[in-house]
């Protein structure tokens, strides 16, 4: 795209970056922008700059939050002796829009691949949450796709020798799907039809 005949043409090619944003939608979300009141602009800017600025990661779950440990975390409402563990942290926003969990949650960052090695994933984490916190059942809401279940699997393994149920969501979630895509009706399906494995 030619920056002299297109003055938004940086601002196209950014928004076109975004996961789902395509050049059409990139093109229609610019032209919005600028036909919109400034003040409009300058607070989307600026929450964008203090979100990024504000971001932190709870060293309990691994989610991301603006304060550590997070509002959930810190919760004495939740109870403490159920954890989901989700791929990534937009996974817990997911469940969270469903309204029916009550538990704790634990983010991976990432899936068990064995084609290549992961250092960033957090099960090693999750084991010590396990061994130090009074955990009695793992749900295990990994998006379903060929390595969430070869992670859910291994997790499972992993967790054998405690004594902790180890559940898995069903009922109403298509293999390949992402969990930030479903509505909140097949989220608590999945949550309340949960088995054992």
């Amino acid at each position: 795209m030619d920056n002299k005949r297109f003055p938004f043409a940086e601002l196209i090619n950014n928004l076109s970056k975004l996961p789902g944003i395509g050049k059409k939608s990139a093109e229609r979300i610019a032209y919005d922008l600028i036909n919109r009141d400034q003040s409009f602009s300058k607070a989307l800017a600026d929450s964008i700059v203090n979100t990024r600025a504000n971001a932190k990661i709870c060293h309990r779950c691994f989610n991301l939050t603006d304060k550590d440990p997070c509002y959930i975390c810190e919760d004495p409402a939740r109870d403490s002796s159920v954890i989901c563990v989700v791929e990534e942290a937009k996974d817990v926003m997911a469940l969270e829009n469903a309204d029916d969990y009550r538990g704790l949650y634990h983010v991976l960052n990432g899936l068990v691949d064995p084609k290549k090695e992961n250092p960033n994933i957090k099960l090693n984490e999750l084991l010590k949450r396990v061994e130090n916190e009074q955990v009695k059942e793992i749900i295990l809401a990994i998006n379903p796709s060929a390595e969430g279940e070869m992670t859910s699997t291994y997790i499972a393994l992993m967790l054998k020798p405690y004594d902790v149920k180890v559940t898995k969501i069903a009922y109403g979630l298509p293999f390949g799907g992402d969990m930030d895509y479903f509505d909140k009706d097949t989220i608590n399906m999945a949550l309340n039809n949960r088995r054992e494995i």
